[in-house]
């Protein structure tokens, strides 16, 4: 017989302890000859990310016990390790050192611990070497530049790398041919890679470079090389990431399917499907936010019996690594045949399964410029039922970017809020990825007002059909997600409380004081910079503080290079001194992200306690409580529902 209790207040077996203890993460995986490689970080080593090989005697082994693999080239890393033929190489976190591991030694440094960063890594042990992308950041009086380099796999790359090309503001995601030719895209300054980019094919010296596709108007990204020779990637020209193909002369396209076929490249990762052979690939069409995959040839798409809430590949060929999300259960890092179906588990996420899950169900409007999507996670537990005629507060969840998506995958944070009876509302906006160009382009100019209007009127949809409390909403969300927070805040009076993490509320340091990645991302996204100050102004949460009128959360690391500390700092000002309740936490240690335990574990609590003193409910267990300044001292804090 379940309890009844008010919503927030259920007692809930997903605790802090169970997120951060059992939880792994999984980042990639490829296949090489008989072994397997992947990469996966565990919050209570403090977000350690280690590289593991499986043998084909059944053996595993942590090859790195004693680094971090991760890069941070752009900041958000990507291609931190390769392997081919049992040579591997990695990058180590924060040196930013390049090692490898051959022979069965000990890993060994083949660059020296300087002001530079390598991701995107590509070995080629029959040449000796290793491709990067390299980041300088030798000068500070400069932007930092970035090449793609040549590391020598037997010296000690004294010069920091032979430069194979140069000269364009960023490089990404080099891929090296079985006759080894090079394949890169590049880009500049004002674009960002989904917006405009080209593919570039050279020599492996970097000679005889030549742009095989891409443009101003055309984003073409994550090259890989087929079995005859050709080389396969994603365009957009047509308005959707479809695989198109370069034959040493001509570039056609392999189909046309009105949805993209790839995430927006943030990362240095490898491609996102697999050459089966000269004349088929693997691609999966995402379809209302859930990839389809199936097999490309003779310009059809023709779906396999495969489901899944999210997919990425690992390598190519009929048997080929995959990361495989789930609605109703752990994501896992499997080997999959392509042509048989069979799926051999290797890694979860969690080793526990949960007795009850909420699932995400999508829900679609219509908004002025199409169709806009969102996730719905209904408050679930078995054990508990919230008292007559209760409506349950809801967390409406912005997503990071603003060129993000979030997937229908499991997610045990999201079950954190939905099984002690918090709906969670998980919204991609316009401006998103995975729904093509044009739903991307639509925050074009329209940041801070496109992505808080469709988190409003996602709230609309479900208010409407009576599954949430409209007096207990509440708005959260980190980097980007925390900047549509701050500014629904001030724009709208629908939200009871907000919660950012990381959040930007000054626009101006985007265009003036972040990494280099970012500099120009807002010349699209709001206006140039300076000509456009007063609509940077205009949309700066910190500007108009006047309008607000909610309480609001603020959790920042003091390490974070994208968003500077500062800005937390000034918005918890700002709001204290307008006498609302506010309450700002920082955490040493960390950067733009929470990856410590300890973090992950007080960042919860920390929101727990926010929103049962704000929204008036008792959270079940043992809470940390708070400390809220200029909060009344009346507020109903007993779980007897909404105040």
């Amino acid at each position: 017989m379940p309890a009844t209790s008010a919503y927030g207040s259920w007692s809930s077996p997903v605790s802090t302890g169970l997120i951060t203890s059992d939880a792994v993460g999984l980042e990639g995986g490829c296949l090489d000859g008989d072994d397997v490689y992947w990469v996966e970080s565990h919050a209570s080593q403090r977000g350690r990310a280690s590289l593991w090989r499986l043998s084909a005697d059944g053996s595993r082994i942590e090859l790195t016990p004693d680094h971090n693999v991760r890069s941070s080239v752009g900041e958000y890393g990507g291609g931190a390790w390769s392997v081919a033929d049992g040579v591997v190489v990695f990058v180590a976190f924060p040196s930013q050192v390049v090692h490898v591991i051959e022979n069965g030694a000990p890993p060994r440094a083949i660059t020296a611990e300087r002001p530079l960063r390598y991701g995107g890594l590509v070995v080629a042990p029959a040449s000796r070497c290793v491709y990067a992308v390299r980041e300088d950041h030798t000068s500070s009086d400069i932007e930092c530049v970035n090449t793609l380099v040549r590391l020598d796999l037997d010296g000690d790359n004294a010069d920091a790398g032979t430069v194979v090309a140069s000269g364009a503001d960023f490089y990404s995601q080099p891929a090296l041919s079985d006759d080894e030719r090079l394949a890169w895209f590049e880009w500049d300054h004002p674009d960002m890679p989904w917006d405009a980019t080209r593919l570039v094919v050279a020599e492996s010296d970097g000679r005889e470079a030549v742009v095989v596709a891409g443009g101003p108007d055309e984003s073409v990204i994550y090259p890989a090389w087929a079995p005859d020779g050709s080389l396969l990637f994603f365009s957009d020209r047509s308005g959707y990431w479809n695989l198109d193909r370069w034959d040493g002369s001509h570039v056609t396209a392999l189909h046309h399917d009105p949805y993209d076929c790839c995430p927006a490249p943030w990362v240095l990762g490898g491609a996102p499907y697999s050459v089966l052979d000269a004349d088929r690939v693997v691609v999966s069409l995402w379809i209302d936010g859930t990839p389809h995959p199936g097999v490309v040839s003779n310009g059809i798409h023709t779906p396999l019996a495969f489901e899944a809430a999210s997919l990425s590949f690992g390598g190519s060929g009929p048997r080929t690594v995959a990361q495989i999300g789930r609605t109703d259960a752990p994501a896992e890092l499997a080997i999959v045949d392509w042509l048989s179906g069979s799926v051999e588990t290797l890694r979860r996420s969690s080793a526990t399964t949960l007795e009850f899950v909420s699932i995400a169900e999508g829900i679609t409007w219509e908004g002025p410029e199409g169709p806009v999507h969102a996730w719905w996670y209904a408050p679930s537990n078995p054990d508990s039922v919230a008292p007559e005629g209760e409506l349950p507060p809801v967390i409406v969840k912005s997503h990071g970017g603003p060129t993000g998506f979030s997937t229908a995958d499991l997610n045990l944070v999201t079950q954190f809020w939905t099984s002690r009876g918090i709906g969670v509302l998980d919204v991609n906006y316009g401006g998103s990825s995975h729904y093509g160009r044009a739903y991307r382009n639509r925050l074009w100019g329209q940041w801070g007002v496109v992505d808080v209007r469709d988190c409003i009127d996602a709230v609309r949809v479900v208010v409407e059909r009576g599954l949430a409390d409209p007096a207990r909403i509440a708005i959260m969300g980190g980097s980007a997600g925390g900047y549509t927070t701050l500014q629904a805040l001030v724009t709208s009076d629908l939200f009871a409380a907000g919660l950012s993490d990381f959040g930007i509320s000054d626009l101006a340091t985007m265009a003036t004081d972040t990494h280099k990645f970012e500099s120009h991302y807002t010349d699209r996204l709001v206006a140039g910079w300076p000509e456009g100050k007063d609509l940077y102004e205009e949309r700066s949460p910190i500007h108009h503080l006047d309008r607000l009128s909610s309480p609001m959360l603020l959790q920042q690391g003091l390490d974070d290079r994208v968003v500077p500390p500062s800005q937390a700092r000034e918005m918890a000002a700002a709001v204290r001194a307008k006498g609302l309740p506010v309450a700002l936490v920082m955490y040493s240690g960390e950067g733009h992200g929470f990856r410590r335990a300890d973090t992950i574990v007080a960042s919860l609590n920390a929101k727990l306690s926010f929103l049962g003193q704000v929204f008036g409910f008792a959270p079940a267990g043992s809470v940390p409580v708070l400390a809220i300044e200029n909060l009344p001292a009346d507020t109903a804090v007993s779980g007897a529902g909404p105040r």
